[in-house]
């Protein structure tokens, strides 16, 4: 880190630093963390056809599927040598609707689109009604094939094209339709989708996407959730990492002379609510400035001129807030849970010493607390970060 950028970068012009600093990326704690959840979880899925990844705006979701999708590429490099029609990974962004009607005939067509890969020579014959291939092999998708033949057209090309799986971007953009029931209709499109092809789908969104976590028993269990963190102010450990980003930056930056980003290191917190993304971007725009006045280096007036206004940042961690709070698991709702199956409460007051000889817990079916413990309070320990299994088991 501390060689920083190529130091011939100096003799280029503005735009050539500017696409340096543009492509550059840290692969930091919470990124690596929801990188590992997310192929584990395309690894193995355990059931789940959706995977959900949640987080702030900014938080650095794009970089995060790009890397996946990188990774996924490389490991199949060897079988696509002899496989040539499969696509390892495929994926579209969603555009918000002109209206409040999503239209499926618009996002088979673009995931169609999405999964015509131009390198690959072996080309699908969908044998749909107006979707076919004109003299040069190109797809020609004709107005009279209706949303129901670009569905079937779509199922095809992922059966054959055979991806770990297909993404999907800005996926909250599902949910802008005019009616409440109409929202699980959307995802029941996806889910079933995924289950006929064997494809399984990644939605990455922001916390807007909450809207189809549990909406029905059977989704929910045919769904799993990773959230994609950013750094917590409240967690030491977290912004001994922020400050690690923030000085990775700093010897990257472009320019004849390294800022001192490390001395605005809680400015820098505060402009960016300790989404990475949002630094980087803020980042840039400085650096974008500082370069075209030909400054030696980044000062703390080109950062104020390009900060984010203090009214939108306390809206964007408004629902931030809200937000983080799907993913607090709270004691009332596990005790009503336990109440349910006919388990004794837990009280976060009292230890649990409930391990047997065998290493196991020993079960309760009644009110009364046991001497030895009680089922579902774990014992104490890390949970695995960025991910939450909704999965039927």
């Amino acid at each position: 880190m501390s060689d920083g950028f190529p130091r011939e970068l100096l003799q280029q012009p503005v735009a050539s630093r500017l696409a340096y600093f543009k492509k550059y990326a840290v692969l930091h704690p919470k990124l690596k963390e929801a990188k590992e959840a997310l192929l584990s979880a395309i690894q193995e899925p355990g059931g789940a056809s959706i995977i959900f990844i949640f987080g702030p705006t900014f938080v650095g979701k794009t970089t995060l599927r790009l890397g996946v999708q990188k990774e996924l590429i490389e490991a199949a490099l060897p079988s696509l040598e002899t496989d040539r029609g499969r696509i390892p990974v495929v994926g579209i962004e969603l555009q918000p609707p002109e209206t409040r009607n999503f239209s499926w005939k618009d996002y088979c067509t673009n995931a169609l689109i999405a999964l015509e890969e131009p390198l690959i020579d072996y080309k699908i014959n969908y044998d749909v009604r107006g979707i076919s291939r004109n003299n040069a092999g190109e797809l020609i998708i004709q107005n009279r094939a209706t949303a129901h033949d670009r569905r079937r057209a779509l199922g095809n090309a992922l059966s054959h094209r055979r991806p770990d799986i297909f993404f999907i971007d800005e996926a909250q953009h599902l949910a802008k339709i005019a009616s409440g029931q109409k929202v699980k209709d959307q995802l029941d499109y996806i889910k079933s989708l995924a289950n006929t092809t064997g494809v399984t789908h990644g939605l990455f969104g922001v916390y807007e996407l909450k809207i189809f976590r549990n909406l029905s028993a059977q989704l929910s269990g045919r769904s799993l959730d990773i959230h994609f963190k950013r750094y917590d102010l409240k967690c030491e450990e977290d912004m001994r990492a922020f400050m690690r980003v923030v000085k990775s930056f700093q010897y990257h930056l472009p320019l004849e002379e390294t800022p001192k980003l490390l001395e605005h290191g809680d400015y820098l917190y505060f402009g960016t609510l300790g989404c990475i993304g949002l630094l980087k971007n803020w980042l840039l725009k400085a650096l974008n400035a500082a370069l075209k006045e030909g400054a030696k280096t980044l000062t703390l007036k080109h950062l104020e001129a390009h900060a984010i206004s203090t009214d939108k940042l306390k809206e964007m961690m408004e629902e931030i807030e809200e937000g983080e709070q799907l993913f607090v698991e709270k004691e009332e709702d596990r005790n009503w849970l336990r109440k349910a199956l006919g388990l004794a409460p837990i009280d976060a007051s009292t230890s649990d010493n409930s391990t047997s000889k065998s290493g196991t817990s020993e079960p309760v079916t009644s009110a009364k607390p046991a001497t030895k413990g009680k089922v579902g309070k774990r014992k104490p320990k890390r949970d695995p970060v960025g991910v939450e299994d909704n999965a039927a088991s």
